[in-house]
């Protein structure tokens, strides 16, 4: 057992001290990094390089229940099946007229995700192009799926999971959602992988920014630099960073993953209201400010009332029963009296104010951006 130290006790109670100051310290730091709300640089930013490819293709969907193409409405579901045969070995006359119920042509789409190497599966979406009613049951034929450039990176084939439904009796149908397209898990298989760009021959990486901000750029740079201790990241400009990185692939790849994995405090996002005319969704974000403003907003209604009457003519006068139509319309329109909106900067406390209008969201677009014009809401209106 080792020997006891002895410790004078001005000594212990500067110990002690420091311990407290220590761990009130620690508790301020997790109080700001709790309402800080860091994130990691993979959030915010992506190498350049790094990134999904589109890929399409077109192909014939087989084994339909008589709900596919009207093949003499579309040509191109014909001409495709007779490639198709004659690619199989299978020669048809040239005047063969060919009614087929079963098949429908379709576009088939996929997005290839980065670093993709040849045997990996993914997801595609199948849709008609054709006049087919319902693509339920169906199975894709192999299709080659090409990209940009018009290189073959993937091949598709497989049964589809149509999720609508629909049923039809005596002249009457019923549909729910959409038959005319459909899913296929893990339906097609890469052959080629997308040459990779990583850096350039001096080792440089670049990080391209998802909101190019010359303040968060800043502050990725100096996160960065900070985690390395030197100096290696500088910004080009608001949206991209150059990173001088390892020559070594493997040490590469370890470097890009330690840079991705450092947290940075985005910069407060810009005060924007989103409004949406075909919906009438209305989306505020944390940073709309609203100053003090009066509101008055009255609703204005048209109301047509049609009424039919018959006139029925006297007896053995000869004349025709007529239906005659009268339309009563009447205007009204309903007194909006003053609201005083209180100024704020708390999102709650905006939400309050305009809830206190008692307008409907049609009527709250009209308000927000009279708001907007009067200088009184400081945030920027998108309409989508």
């Amino acid at each position: 057992m080792a020997d006891a130290v002895f410790i004078p006790s001005f000594l212990r109670a500067a110990l002690s001290e420091s311990r407290m100051l220590h761990a009130l310290l620690l508790a301020c730091t997790l109080l700001l990094g709790g309402a800080a709300q860091a994130e990691q640089i993979r959030d915010i930013a992506d190498f350049a390089g790094v990134r999904p490819n589109s890929l399409v293709g077109y192909g014939l969907v087989v084994g339909l229940d008589g709900s596919g193409d009207q093949t003499t409405q579309s040509p191109f579901t014909e001409q495709g099946l007779t490639n198709m045969l004659s690619q199989l070995g299978v020669t048809l006359p040239a005047d063969a007229n060919m009614q087929m119920r079963n098949i429908a042509a379709v576009i088939v789409t996929a997005n290839l995700p980065a670093l993709s190497r040849p045997g990996l599966q993914i997801d595609v979406v199948v849709s008609s192009i054709g006049n087919a009613r319902s693509l339920r049951g169906g199975t894709l034929l192999m299709t080659p799926m090409k990209g940009a450039d018009g290189e073959v990176y993937a091949v598709a084939q497989g049964n589809l999971l149509v999720g609508g439904a629909g049923a039809s009796a005596n002249g009457s149908s019923v549909q729910v959602n959409q038959l005319a397209g459909g899913r296929i898990s893990r339906g097609a298989i890469v052959e080629r992988a997308v040459p990779l760009h990583l850096s350039s021959e001096n080792g440089l990486l670049s990080l391209n920014m998802h909101e190019p901000d010359p303040a968060t750029a800043q502050r990725v740079v100096y996160a960065i630099n900070s985690e390395l201790g030197r100096t290696v990241a500088s910004a080009m400009d608001g949206g991209m960073i150059q990173i001088q990185g390892p020559l070594s692939p493997n040490e590469r790849v370890n470097f890009m993953a330690r840079i991705e994995s450092i947290e940075v405090l985005p910069i407060q996002a810009r005060p924007k209201v989103i409004l949406d005319s075909r919906t009438g969704s209305v989306v505020l974000n944390s940073s709309v400010k609203l100053y003090r403003a009066a509101v008055a907003h009255g609703n204005l209604s048209v109301i047509i009332d049609t009424t039919n009457t018959v006139s029925q003519p006297g007896a053995f006068s000869g004349g025709q029963t007529a239906i005659t139509s009268k339309s009563d319309i009447s205007i009204e329109s309903q007194g909006g009296s003053l609201h005083l909106l209180e100024g704020t900067a708390n999102l709650m406390d905006v939400v309050k104010g305009l809830n206190a209008l008692g307008a409907t969201p049609q009527d709250l677009m009209v308000i927000l951006q009279a708001l907007k014009a009067a200088g009184s809401l400081r945030a920027e209106l998108e309409i989508i």
